[in-house]
Parts: C-alpha cells; structure tokens; sequence
C-alpha cells in the first residue's frame, strides 16, 4: 500500500510517500519544509508565523512528494495526518488540507498522533522491529516512557510533570546566546567540555515513580549562568554544555533502567527530535548492552518532525480500522 502523510504540529511543513505492508518499508519521497531561518530571527517557534509559512508550503511540497515519488493521488492507497498533539493553529493546517484531499478523491483518511509516529519511525529503518517493547521518547515536547504492547496500543508509564527534554535544552541555550535552535550545538559543546566540571540537579524525580522534571533543572543552569553574568564573569560554555547534557542524560537513564526493570521489555525503542543527541545515544547503547535488550534508534534524517514517520503510523492505524471523516478535527492535547 502506499501511503501520502502530512505533517505539521510545528515548524516543519513535511509529505511523504512510503510504501507499507509490502516487505520491508520502503521511503519513496520525504520532502520537509523548514522554518528554522524564520523562527531563529525570534530565538524560538511564533505560533502565528509557523501557521502561516505551513499554508504557503503545504501544497507545494504535496506535488514535490508525489512526483519524487513518481505517483499520482489515483496510486496513494491512505491519507495520513499528524492530528494531535502541537500548536493548533499549525496542525489545522495539515489536517485540513489531507481532509480535502482525502474527501475530494475519495481516499480514506487516518490521523495520527504525533509521538506514537515518531515511535513508528523506527519501522523504517529496522524491519525487524514488532512490538512489543519499551520507548522512550525524547522531544521538544515531550519526554516520555511509553510501553508499546501492539502497533496501536501504547501506554504512557512514565514522563515529564513540566518542561521536556528539547524545551530545556533550547531554553538552555537561548541564555547562553547559542541561536534557535541550539539541540546540535549543546551536543557539539558537550563533546568538548568537563561534563564533571559543575553539579546540576538531577531531573529523575525520587522514588519509584518513572517522571521527570526537567524545570528545575532548567532554571538551575540558568541561575548559574546569571550570576556569573552578575559578576561579569566569564562562564564556559564547553563545560556548562557538557555537565547539563550530562545530568539531562544520566536522569533519562536512570529512569529508562528502573522501567526496564519493572517491564522487562525485550526490545528498546528510543524515537524523537531529542534521539539525535549524540550523547543521549550512546547512553541508550550502553544501557541496551548492560541489560541484554537490542536497541532501536533511527537515523538523524528521521530523527525530526517528518512525514514519512506518519504515514508509517498511518498504515498500522489503517490496518487496525481507525478512519476519520470530514469532521476530523485538530487537538493541541495528546
């Protein structure tokens, strides 16, 4: 089946063509629009401004992605459509767009949640990946544990009570003048620094609960930077990068091991934007071999927010029965 899926529950406007259920997944076209230059002018995503460069990508990227693809709508077998969670006003966008094309040809419509498709990445790139098993999803709205029992039954265990790892990371990074968004730069400082050079509070919460709270650890790597800045001293950003990154780290572990323990998958899964953070990585591949679990992690390119991820999703949910009509309608909620 081939599958056409829009994304856009932020500031990246992506169609993709993917061929499911025929042997191993196959990407025949995966176009992403970015509005990175734009927001970066602002130091983060305007809701307004990501709305509106989503109308004025939306169909041109459509017709790129199906002659990538060299398809037409007559060969596409479902639509999907990323339909919760993000900013409304930029899921409106994809949402109705897939359902005028969905309902104008006659195509069935399947909306998608956005975190259970960034865990669906992960189909593209390892075949061998069924459920069940245990994912953790790191982005820059979420932070979750999430036990994945079927290719539509997921149960959230575990996750963060305020901001989420890439939030906290990019807030990071705005104070110590690195440009929006700073996820890639934090990683490369963080290569470079004394990650034991400054203690910062841990994120993993106490006890036997699987959360997180990355605020406080957020706001105590800001306090450190401003009263140096109140000092006028010099802070070093190699080291600050490094010994955040590594309790930002050290904590996603800590929790991943406890559930772990308490689930005891046979697989690992670790899926969104944040996954690409090479030191988050190699913490997951040490953990995975510690306890014996393979590892699942896709490449950098599937990484971000990206259609072909959706329309992986897409076809699982198609598979199961799940449609959606005319009235199907975007939620900024999981």
């Amino acid at each position: 089946m081939l599958v056409l899926a829009f994304e856009s529950s932020c500031d990246e406007t992506s169609a993709a063509v993917v061929r499911m259920g025929e042997g191993a997944p196959v990407i025949l076209s995966n176009i992403v629009a970015t509005q990175i230059p734009v927001h970066r002018l602002y130091g983060g995503v305007v809701p307004e401004i990501a709305s509106r460069a989503h109308i004025e990508a939306i169909s041109g990227i459509t017709y790129e992605a199906l002659e990538k693809a060299g398809v037409t709508l007559d060969d596409i077998g479902c639509i999907g459509v990323t339909a919760h969670p993000g900013l409304i006003g930029a899921l409106l966008v994809g949402v109705n767009f897939a359902k005028s094309l969905a309902v104008s040809r006659g195509i069935p419509l399947v909306p998608v949640q956005h975190i259970e498709g960034h865990i669906a990445a992960n189909y593209l790139s390892d075949p061998t990946l069924v459920p069940p098993y245990l994912a953790l999803v790191a982005s820059g709205g979420h932070t979750s544990l999430i036990t994945v029992r079927d290719y539509t039954d997921f149960e959230t265990v575990g996750g963060t009570r305020d901001d989420a790892m890439g939030e906290a990371f990019d807030k990071v990074a705005r104070v110590m003048g690195i440009p929006y968004p700073g996820g890639a730069e934090m990683d490369r400082l963080a290569s470079v620094g004394n990650p034991d050079a400054i203690r910062f509070p841990t994120a993993a919460l106490p006890g036997d609960t699987l959360d997180f709270s990355f605020s406080g650890l957020k706001t105590a790597v800001i306090n450190y930077l401003h009263n140096l800045e109140q000092k006028e001293l010099p802070f070093p950003k190699e080291d600050v990068a490094a010994s955040f990154t590594k309790t930002v780290v050290s904590s996603a572990m800590k929790k991943l091991d406890l559930a772990i323990l308490r689930y005891h998958p046979t697989r690992l899964v670790m899926a969104g934007g944040v996954s690409a953070n090479s030191h988050l990585r190699k913490a997951a591949e040490a953990l995975a071999k510690k306890r014996g679990i393979p590892l699942s992690v896709p490449p950098l390119s599937l990484c971000g927010d990206n259609a072909a991820m959706i329309a992986a999703q897409a076809y699982y949910n198609y598979m199961a029965g799940i449609r959606a009509g005319a009235d199907l309608n975007a939620s900024p909620n999981d």
